[in-house]
């Protein structure tokens, strides 16, 4: 029997690897290093190409009796740039009182510290599990968790149920989990005209007077009230740019950027042709890049299991909730139900990201009954 490290031990050593997205190298061989021993089977590769690459990523699979239940973790070990102004170095992890600082310990190596001790207390006997981690969550996500689906799909690892270890809880370990997340889709617009002095507009074709009325009209879009599950999408308008360093010259281009998040009563296709349609009766263009579709897994026996396993360890039930931004359950959806659980968010992103150790020492116990209860079905 390999001996679990120390929850904290781990999340410190995970840290100690820099890896602002897209991650490679060194934090996968830890990972490694944990797995092996306890039978896993680890599969790493790189994906793409810069700008968005390379990117490794990393698939684990230890393998229960024919015919088990397969469950899987889910996270990713990339992180965001850490800024300055921290008061201790952020890939230099440091203990002050219960709290454990650096970049990644809630967003999110702490979480998958505690997916890894969890680990050690799940019998091989229980049924086949799995770790599915990326190198790109923070950064354009092309070449992670869909080349891991891709993967997984080719050597036929389609588990059961899968838990993301994003940092889901609000003002205390285990108040919210995810059931869903809003789509997303970012929509760059254009508006060509013709230059010309601006004593002479007769002369020339202003595109901005066009730009501002098609973003007038677009502010004005009522997309939905919302549903059962989803709050009302929202259209923002995010830039606008025209770039004219003259005072007396008409553009010959005018351009913004809008970013919708929407939920399960649209598509980001949908969205995108509505707008482009608006953009053409303004004589503009919109291109649309689609960062993932809404989704929902269903309250059922999986949220119950989840939240039974919250409550059994911090005496709270979790609220489910579709609030937030995307994250790579949005790729997960479409090989299991996927429910999203993991540490406090009030510092992911922030300077000076902290996590509390005792949350970790509860989170892993909190993953080990999932996954043992996931595994009896």
């Amino acid at each position: 029997m390999v001996e679990a490290p120390d929850v904290a031990s781990l999340a410190e050593a995970l840290i100690a690897c820099p890896s602002v997205t897209p991650a490679e190298g060194m934090v996968f061989d830890c990972l490694e290093a944990q797995l092996a021993p306890l039978g896993f089977a680890v599969h790493r590769f790189i994906t793409g190409s810069a700008p968005d690459g390379p990117v490794e990523n990393l698939f684990a699979i230890r393998q229960g009796p024919e015919g088990s239940r397969h469950f899987a973790y889910a996270g990713h070990v990339d992180v965001v740039p850490p800024g300055e102004g921290w008061a201790s170095a952020p890939f230099a992890p440091e203990r002050r009182g219960e709290l454990l600082y650096g970049r990644g310990a809630v967003d999110m190596k702490g979480s998958i510290a505690a997916m890894v001790c969890a680990l050690h207390e799940v019998p091989a006997e229980a049924g086949t599990i799995s770790l599915i981690i990326t190198g790109d969550e923070e950064g354009a996500a092309k070449y992670g968790t869909v080349a891991l689906i891709e993967h997984m799909r080719g050597v036929g690892a389609i588990p059961d149920l899968c838990l993301v270890g994003e940092p889901t809880s609000v003002a205390r370990l285990g108040d919210t989990m995810k059931i869903g997340r809003r789509g997303s889709v970012n929509i760059w617009l254009d508006v060509e005209g013709r230059e010309g002095h601006v004593a002479y507009p007769h002369l020339a074709d202003n595109p901005a007077p066009r730009l501002v009325a098609m973003l007038a009209e677009l502010d004005a879009l009522v997309l939905d009230a919302g549903t059962d599950w989803f709050q009302a999408s929202n259209l923002e308008i995010t830039d606008i740019a025209i770039g004219n360093p003259a005072t007396n010259v008409i553009p010959s281009r005018a351009s913004a950027r809008i970013s919708i998040r929407f939920n399960d009563l649209h598509t980001g296709q949908g969205l995108a042709d509505r707008v482009s349609d608006i953009a053409a009766r303004h004589r503009g263009t919109a291109r649309p890049v689609i960062s993932g579709e809404a989704f929902l897994t269903p309250p059922g026996a999986f949220s119950e299991l989840v939240a039974a396993a919250v409550e059994a360890e911090t005496g709270i039930v979790p609220e489910a909730s579709t609030s937030g931004g995307t994250s790579d359950a949005r790729f997960l959806k479409n090989l299991c139900p996927v429910i999203e659980f993991g540490l406090c968010n009030a510092t992911m992103h922030k300077r000076d990201e902290a996590v509390s150790i005792p949350d970790l020492e509860t989170l892993v116990r909190i993953y080990r009954r999932i996954a043992l209860a996931a595994l009896a079905g």
